[in-house]
């Protein structure tokens, strides 16, 4: 997962985002709130980490944001010093789902955030996922239409579910990239941008990912992609 991390205290970022990476997260670090906000602007996250206070606005300022603007609903974990009370009343009134209280107990944190996650992502433990005409087989990385099956690659098959287990969420580019291909691969920034794209083209084509099928794949320009069923759409008026 991906996991933005808000805190003025440099040591406190490193120890966070050692914790986070030893359980398997890409973590990206931020000092002030504003660098962070401008940053979901354009990216996207699986979860939030904030502390409160900051030199340039305060935690629940930025949850308030968020909660305003920012259309996904991601989950926010506060990480702080403020230790009463009234403080923890404030931080979940605000929109924030969790609370913890500095200092920073490493395994706290890392099972607070895996609690967190699968709430908000549950991982199913069935061997096959159904999205209508949809059926995927995650096993064998296979996938079928109305039971009839659809030759893909190994990271198109991985690309498709990825979407469908994300519909309705805006995922940037950079957001796509690092989890189809991890942050170590060597290849330039355009290089792995014309990839997605025509991994993109493939599976909307393969699948048949289009209006007159039920659902829209679109790319949001600046921002990365959006896939949704039109069905789903509707009913809640988007």
């Amino acid at each position: 997962m991906r996991i933005a991390v808000l805190d003025d205290d440099l040591s406190q970022l490193e120890l966070t985002r050692a914790t986070l990476e030893a359980i398997g997260h890409d973590c990206r670090l931020f000092s002030k709130g504003l660098a962070l906000l401008h940053e979901l602007r354009r990216e996207t996250y699986d979860l939030l980490i904030l502390d409160w206070h900051l030199p340039d606005t305060s935690g629940p300022e930025i949850v308030r944001w968020i909660r305003s603007n920012y259309k996904d609903r991601i989950p926010v974990l506060f990480l702080t010093n403020r230790n009463q009370e009234q403080d923890v009343v404030e931080g979940l009134s605000c929109g924030a789902d969790d609370f913890m209280i500095k200092p920073m107990r490493v395994g706290e944190l890392a099972a607070r955030v895996q609690a967190l996650l699968r709430r908000v992502y549950p991982v199913s433990k069935v061997q096959q996922k159904e999205w209508g005409r949809f059926h995927f087989f995650p096993a064998d990385r296979r996938v079928e239409i109305d039971g009839s099956p659809v030759t893909l690659t190994q990271k198109e098959f991985d690309l498709a579910f990825f979407l469908f287990s994300n519909m309705g969420r805006l995922l940037s580019r950079q957001h796509l990239l690092d989890t189809m291909w991890s942050a170590s691969n060597q290849s330039s920034p355009d290089v792995m941008s014309r990839t997605l794209d025509t991994h993109i083209s493939k599976v909307r084509s393969l699948l048949g990912l289009r209006p007159e099928n039920g659902f829209r794949l679109t790319a949001v320009y600046g921002q990365g992609y959006r896939f949704e069923s039109l069905e789903a759409a509707a009913v809640t008026g988007k």
